[in-house]
């Protein structure tokens, strides 16, 4: 590992955290690393940053990165509106939310919304897989229809597309990409947290284990034929991560650990400043069975969360009683007017 120093003197080892603990050749394990890379070279401060998920595979993530951070892992589907506690009380902090495709399409779906339409200021990563990692492997709100579970059963539900939902309801940001493209993630995610505003970043990250059957759109092959039926709970393939270098304005096929194909198109010539042009880039995309990665959408004019709210450039936590407390002559004021 390099000893290199950033400009404040931290190492790339003083931006990781614990050990993970997640499936060998998991996507969400490059995902952490490509935020390790994001923080370190562009020089975050770890104890300036609050790490914020709810639960799942992905939710466990943010105690693989920058140990000195604060961190809050929430309930079920309950990261935004904790979030959205977290910087009213420290509008100061830099707010990196990590989260799946259940814990943000499914049951966490209301409060995502609000969050967006609210203009919170959080980088908010998802970890899109298509299943349930920790309950073995349902399909997720963002499985694709016609893909197919453990059993065989195909998914006859449309996918909820993350990027064109994040659009509609008035993201400020919104990007996605592949775990395996460090070179394109890493920058993303640090313009993400550098956006003033709510910045979705959708990442394509494949579950080695939960989706190792034939027949599912974002799977690796199954190996249950393979193993002694005992140890199918336990048994995890030691698969390597999968990495591409993507190259800009192609269609790209990236081959799975199971001999199964993901098509990615690198947006190249993109004005991401036109709201309708993405949405239809989106829709057509969806069409062609692809998935489009870069920076989809982004309106910098648009005004946080904290200063719609014109919040106190002191964070709440850190404010007196004698800051508090109205002086008496203007509770008397109040009084008069209320009193007509």
């Amino acid at each position: 590992m390099s000893d290199e120093k950033n400009n404040l003197g931290l190492t790339l080892r003083e931006y990781q955290g614990a050990e993970s603990t997640l499936c060998k050749g998991c996507g969400h394990d490059a995902i952490t690393a490509s935020i390790v890379a994001a923080c370190h070279q562009g020089g975050l401060d770890p104890r300036q940053v609050v790490k914020l998920s709810g639960i799942g595979c992905s939710s466990k993530t943010t105690n693989y990165f920058m140990n000195n951070s604060f961190g809050f892992n929430s309930t079920h589907g309950r990261m935004a509106p904790l979030a959205t506690g977290v910087m009213m009380a420290n509008r100061h902090l830099l707010a990196i939310g990590v989260s799946g495709d259940g814990d943000t399409a499914s049951i966490g779906l209301g409060n995502f919304a609000h969050m967006i339409r609210r203009n919170l200021n959080i980088a908010y990563l998802v970890e899109n897989n298509g299943v349930y990692g920790l309950t073995k492997g349902q399909f997720s709100a963002t499985a694709d229809p016609g893909t197919r579970n453990k059993k065989g059963d195909a998914n006859p539900w449309p996918a909820v597309d993350i990027p064109s939902l994040a659009i509609a309801m008035g993201a400020t940001f919104v990007a996605r990409s592949f775990s395996g493209d460090r070179k394109q993630l890493a920058p993303l995610i640090m313009a993400a947290i550098r956006h003033r505003g709510t910045a979705i970043l959708d990442i394509l990250s494949p579950c080695v284990t939960f989706n190792n059957h034939e027949g599912s759109t974002k799977s690796l092959r199954s190996i249950r034929e393979h193993m002694d039926p005992l140890n199918t709970v336990d048994f995890v393939p030691a698969f390597q991560p999968i990495l591409a270098d993507l190259p800009e304005g192609q269609d790209t096929r990236v081959r799975l650990h199971d001999g199964s194909w993901v098509t990615l198109h690198k947006l190249k010539d993109h004005n991401p400043a036109d709201r309708i042009h993405s949405l239809m880039l989106l829709e057509k995309a969806g069409r062609e069975k692809k998935f489009l990665t870069g920076l989809i959408y982004i309106d910098e004019s648009s005004r946080p969360f904290t200063e719609v709210e014109e919040l106190s450039d002191t964070p709440l936590n850190m404010l007196t009683e004698k800051d508090l407390r109205p002086p008496a002559e203007e509770l008397a004021r109040l009084n008069r007017r209320l009193m007509g």
